[in-house]
Order: C-alpha cells, then sequence, then structure tokens
C-alpha cells in the first residue's frame, strides 16, 4: 500500500513540475489557436520580444450567398475597419493580437485585440489554461468589463 501512495505521489509531483514548467515559459503561447467560435485559426509568434497573432485560416474564407453588403462570393476583407484605406485587406492574414508581453507563470498582458467583425481594439491579456487551453479576454477600460473566449491549439 505505501508503494502505490508513493508512486502516486510521485505522479502528482511531476505532474505539478510540468504543468508549472510549461507555463514559465514565455514562448508556451506561440503556436496556431482555434478560436472559441471555431471560425479562425490565429497563429500567434514573438518578435521584437512582444507576443503577436494573425489569422492564417478561415472556416469560411468567402462572404456568403445572401451577403447584406453585396459581396457575395468574394474573398472576405477588413470592411468594418474605421480606416477606409484598410477596408479591401484580407481577414486571411490580419494581425489581429498585438504587442503581448510575458508577465509571469502563464499570462501575457499589454496586448490588443482586433475585432475584424467590428473593427474595434480592445485590450487583452492571455491566460495559458493548459499547454493546449489559451484564454483570450478582451476588454475596455478594465479586465472585469469584457469577454473571455477560450481557444484550444491546433495540433
Amino acid at each position: 500500500m505505501k508503494k502505490i501512495g508513493f508512486a502516486l505521489g510521485l505522479i502528482v509531483a511531476w505532474g505539478f513540475l510540468f504543468s508549472t514548467a510549461y507555463a514559465a515559459n514565455p514562448d508556451a503561447i506561440v503556436g496556431k489557436w482555434l478560436n472559441g467560435k471555431q471560425t479562425a485559426h490565429v497563429e500567434i509568434y514573438q518578435a521584437g520580444g512582444k507576443y503577436h497573432g494573425k489569422i492564417v485560416w478561415l472556416k469560411e474564407p468567402v462572404y456568403p450567398a445572401d451577403d447584406k453588403k453585396g459581396m457575395a462570393g468574394k474573398q472576405k476583407v477588413d470592411r468594418e475597419n474605421p480606416d477606409a484605406s484598410k477596408r479591401n485587406q484580407p481577414i486571411l492574414g490580419l494581425v489581429i493580437l498585438r504587442d503581448f508581453t510575458f508577465v509571469k507563470d502563464g499570462l501575457w498582458e499589454n496586448g490588443m485585440i482586433y475585432d475584424p467583425e467590428n473593427g474595434k481594439d480592445y485590450k487583452c491579456k492571455m491566460t495559458l489554461e493548459s499547454p493546449d487551453i489559451l484564454n483570450v479576454r478582451g476588454f475596455i477600460g478594465i479586465s472585469l468589463i469584457g469577454r473571455t473566449d477560450t481557444w484550444t491549439r491546433v495540433k
């Protein structure tokens, strides 16, 4: 019985060490993630000491046949962008996460997230719940006023 208890304790300790090791790595969020709506893959990458993310896959890359703005069948673009010169920029390849810094184990803050559906930027923080679960919280002003989207790592 003591051997089973010792083995179980060892497994728990090993799991704890592994779980904290992935979170302490600033690059732990680097890779491709499926957004919570399961409509896009966002590739998170590091550049210049900050973390950014761009859309690299869309479930529906073209506008539907019943598009109310007359773009049926055309490639989706950033048509809601407040800057008119950017409204023809394709959604595929669009950088939507900008300037995140690694703060502490499992937490990246001080970044911005862009929502191409409404053309708005929001403050944002990301929390790595596990190696394959990323909570992305966009907010206005303070973190309490916002929404969290849970992303899963694309294998």
